[in-house]
């Protein structure tokens, strides 16, 4: 089955809005490294509408002006691209496809198809929170920066339910930059109140 993996970039905030002020000064060989792996795991590109425009008018660009990311330009070309919108979109980068239909049905078909290696949502926030809702995202992968960003879109919208997630492993870089990667799980059986945990609250001295 292949896995669909979120990987962002985000302020202590919460923001996943990235901002050059607060993304690239922290942006390393570390980070360099770890946004690798990600797309290393990944044969399929998930993109959302802003996030494919913000892609499809950069990338091409510099794939063709041959620069020190034309190689890594060249990857994401060659990777097969699935657009959530819900407008009509033309499509000139190569290798891009709409989704067909609903969304949650179009990723559960993805997560099932034996030809597909791994599914990356870089950015996509809206994409993100649907999936995550829906139990479908198989790891969020977060880059936090050690800034507040202050404004900007946040990953974790208003809702009803919690979102339970298993830390899996983390690294911390020279530049305080501390990557996360969660993989969602069951939230605790029953309920626990203060009552419960008063035993373990510190006692004065």
């Amino acid at each position: 089955m292949a896995r669909i993996i979120s990987t962002l970039f985000m302020a202590l905030d919460g923001v996943v809005e990235p901002d050059e002020t607060w993304h690239f000064p922290y942006f390393d060989d570390n980070m360099g490294a770890a946004v690798s792996e990600d797309y290393d795991a990944a044969d399929t590109l998930l993109l959302g509408r802003v996030t494919y425009d913000s892609f499809a008018g950069a990338w091409p660009d510099r794939e063709t002006a041959g620069g020190e990311d034309a190689q890594f330009a060249k990857l994401i070309g060659d990777l097969r691209k699935i657009v959530v919108s819900r407008q009509p979109l033309e499509l000139g980068w190569r290798n891009t496809e709409l989704v067909s239909g609903d969304l949650l049905d179009a990723v559960a078909a993805l997560r099932a198809d034996p030809a597909t290696k791994g599914v990356l949502i870089p950015g996509s926030i809206s994409v993100v929170r649907q999936l995550l809702a829906a139990g479908l995202l198989d790891e969020l992968r977060l880059l936090v920066h050690p800034v507040a960003a202050r404004r900007g879109l946040r990953l974790f919208d208003e809702g009803d339910s919690v979102y339970a997630l298993k830390l899996m492993r983390s690294e911390t870089y020279p530049t305080g930059v501390v990557r996360l990667v969660y993989a969602p799980e069951a939230p605790p059986s029953g309920t626990t109140a203060y009552e419960d945990v008063r035993e373990r609250v510190p006692q004065a001295r």
